[in-house]
């Protein structure tokens, strides 16, 4: 009996095939080779202050990723998808007043 539930319970899919444990439909995320990933402190236009992380799959320039976050971000319609911690945070342009980039070294 033990052994026709430990053999019940084997999958006969291969590993290589098999979802990740906690993903239910659809497919993994694929995950890009290298990816560009900068931190802007965001002030808003009620005066409130946010850091968040904005990454850029496909690219590992980090002076592209911010000339896209200015251009992106001086339109009126422009939206980021964002990261605050573990949160996602859509930035609309809208609602910028400015935006400062992570240092990257000591600002003398």
């Amino acid at each position: 009996m033990r052994w026709r539930r430990l053999l019940a319970s084997r999958s006969t899919t291969p590993a290589c095939m098999r979802r990740p444990p906690g993903l239910r439909g659809g497919m993994a995320p694929v995950e890009s080779a290298f990816m560009a990933e900068i931190v802007l402190r965001v002030r808003l236009t009620g005066g409130e202050r946010m850091d968040i992380t904005y990454e850029e799959p496909d690219t590992d320039n980090v002076d592209e990723v911010i000339k896209h976050v200015i251009s992106t971000l001086s339109e009126d319609s422009g939206v980021l998808q964002t990261r605050h911690g573990d949160r996602l945070v859509v930035l609309y342009g809208r609602g910028v007043a400015a935006v400062e980039v992570a240092p990257r070294g000591a600002v003398l």
